[in-house]
């Protein structure tokens, strides 16, 4: 059984930049695939972008080169940096532990307006 809580989301101007951390506490951290997903209203819930135990990566297309999903497997965190967002990143930010079966935590808002 994982916990996962997220925080960092915020209301950001287009172009700016937030970082997303998921904690995670109970076992088997290391050996989750760790996930980062999005739903914004009236939409279903989407991958972001995924990264392996081992440290490999996977992002959705509209993310690519925009954001970066990282892990410290030694302090049982993930991390989702975003950069120049758009108001279309706009959406309730789910961290995932083990995929879509798996464990999730509550859900932070990221707002991108001006």
């Amino acid at each position: 059984q994982v916990q996962l809580v997220e925080s960092g989301g915020g209301l950001v101007q287009p172009g700016g930049s937030l970082r997303l951390s998921c904690a995670a506490s109970g076992r088997g951290f290391p050996i989750y695939a760790m996930g980062w997903y999005r739903q914004a209203p009236g939409k279903e819930r989407e991958l972001v972008a995924r990264i392996t135990d081992a440290g490999l990566t996977n992002y959705a297309d509209s993310v690519k080169g925009r954001f970066t999903i990282s892990r410290d497997n030694a302090k049982d965190t993930a991390w989702l940096q975003m950069d120049s967002l758009k108001p279309e990143d706009t959406a309730l930010y789910y961290c995932n532990a083990n995929g879509r079966l798996g464990f999730w935590g509550q859900g932070t808002q990221v707002t991108v307006s001006s």
